[in-house]
């Protein structure tokens, strides 16, 4: 059975490498370890910045979402940039950027390209 496990993760790894269009598997590992790295962070940091604008974790609702959208998310991508650059993909992660505030830009704008 252990054999199987390994081909799949195997398999796994190849095609986020063929996806992302990555020279290496390592070049694959240090990008997930930066996703890592920034989701334990965000958890971290959110809720001190909730508790500091006074609103309550246990209970969710339209508020909070909105709080999170309008705060963590783009703080979120900050951190990718930062890890980012702490693990030398800083350009990797510059493109998802940028293609994510394309996309931003067009749900707001209506346009499809």
């Amino acid at each position: 059975m252990q054999g199987s496990t390994d081909k799949k993760s195997g398999n796994f790894l190849e095609r986020l490498k063929s996806k992302w269009k990555l020279r290496s598997l390592w070049q694959v590992i240090l990008v997930l370890v930066v996703f890592a790295c920034t989701g334990f962070t965000i958890l971290l940091v959110k809720k001190p910045i909730f508790d500091f604008l006074g609103v309550d974790t246990q209970e969710g609702g339209f508020f909070k979402t909105l709080l999170y959208l309008l705060l963590v998310l783009p703080l979120y991508q900050v951190f990718l940039l930062v890890y980012g650059f702490i693990f030398g993909q800083f350009s990797f992660f510059w493109e998802k950027e940028k293609q994510f505030i394309r996309r931003m830009g067009r749900l707001f704008t209506g346009k499809k390209n």
